[in-house]
């Protein structure tokens, strides 16, 4: 019995000391856990930005999502969330609250429309969180819901189209226009139609004799423009489109109708994306008012001062060009980047 005993004591102390070092090696393990742990804490250093886009209805689109995918992306300093509402403001409040409970540093928002955000951008103050808008505006009484905007001036971009148009067409010239505006309720469409309606009220001889959404999309600009032509086709001059995509399915509508785009119905639109710019150059379009997309390198160094603890300015503006005719459409498409 003693014997037995003795076994026993000794079988027990056997594996006390097997659990002693299988608990050390649990630690061990565990200091490996915290170096990844001490990664993951290095990931939290960075600066994490949820960036909320309106969708890919354009070219122009596209191109916005891709400068910022490519920045954020690839720099190690940050870490991007992204969200894609396709079109609906509720889909980027959602986004907006899920950005919010995850603590992200900064909210990028390009805001489908420019109305209806109070709730939400409070509740992101609330949680400390500045919100940067992109390429388009909004309507709020407290401004200090948003730090800044990254953007054009989309009224300026009106009176430019509207100028060009007149030096084209000549100041003594009796002008019908038919405007393709862009999604109702978006700032790029409202201020894009204020800034040319700016100019042209101004010459009483132009006169915008239809006017209607065209969604921002090559399909619904077609079908805008093929409206527009069968109640007035013989009275149309000119287009005038908020964006380069509805005017390409503009063009497309008035060469179907038997017209030729950018002879006798002269076209003038905004945005600058590769395909205007050949249509320009083949005859088809004439005057590009540029928006420029590429806002990445502008976000990361804003969301970047802003986690420094700097200010930064409430309006950052895009530096951005016009382009009248074949030679300046060639010129310049070698070097586009969107």
């Amino acid at each position: 019995m003693a014997r037995t005993k003795k076994l026993r004591m000794f079988l027990f102390a056997t594996l006390m000391v097997f659990f002693l070092l299988t608990g050390c090696n649990s630690e061990s393990s565990g200091s490996g856990n915290e170096g990844s742990s001490s990664d993951s804490g290095a990931k939290e250093d960075k600066i994490v930005v949820g960036f909320s886009q309106i969708g890919a209805e354009s070219g122009w689109r596209t191109a916005e999502t891709e400068s910022i995918k490519e920045t954020l992306g690839n720099d190690p300093q940050y870490k991007l969330k992204f969200s894609d509402a396709q079109q609906k403001q509720e889909n980027q409040i959602k986004a907006l609250r899920s950005f919010i409970a995850q603590k992200v540093d900064v909210i990028a928002l390009a805001p489908v429309v420019e109305s209806g955000w109070e709730t939400v951008l409070q509740e992101a103050k609330n949680s400390g969180i500045p919100v940067i808008l992109l390429d388009r505006g909004i309507d709020v009484e407290d401004e200090s819901l948003y730090t800044s905007f990254i953007g054009s001036d989309f009224i300026v971009e009106g009176e430019n189209a509207a100028k060009e148009l007149i030096k084209l067409m000549g100041k003594d010239s009796q002008v019908n226009i038919v405007e393709l505006q862009g999604t109702v309720g978006a700032s790029a469409a409202n201020d894009r139609m204020e800034g040319f309606a700016n100019i042209i009220k101004e010459h009483p001889n132009y006169k915008i004799i239809k006017s209607q959404s065209g969604d921002f999309t090559r399909s619904k600009g077609k079908e805008v423009m093929e409206a527009f032509l069968k109640s007035d086709g013989e009275n149309i001059d000119a287009v005038y489109a908020h964006n380069d995509d509805m005017a390409l399915g503009a063009i497309q509508a008035i060469e179907e109708y038997g017209l030729k785009p950018g002879e006798d119905i002269k076209i003038v639109s905004v945005d600058g994306i590769k395909d205007i710019f050949e249509a320009v150059i083949a005859g088809k379009s004439n005057i590009i008012v540029e928006c420029n997309p590429l806002l990445g390198p502008q976000l990361a160094q804003a969301a970047k001062d802003l986690h420094a603890g700097k200010e930064i300015e409430k309006w950052i503006k895009t530096e951005e060009e016009v382009f009248v005719g074949k030679e300046e459409a060639e010129a310049a498409l070698p070097s586009r980047k969107y």
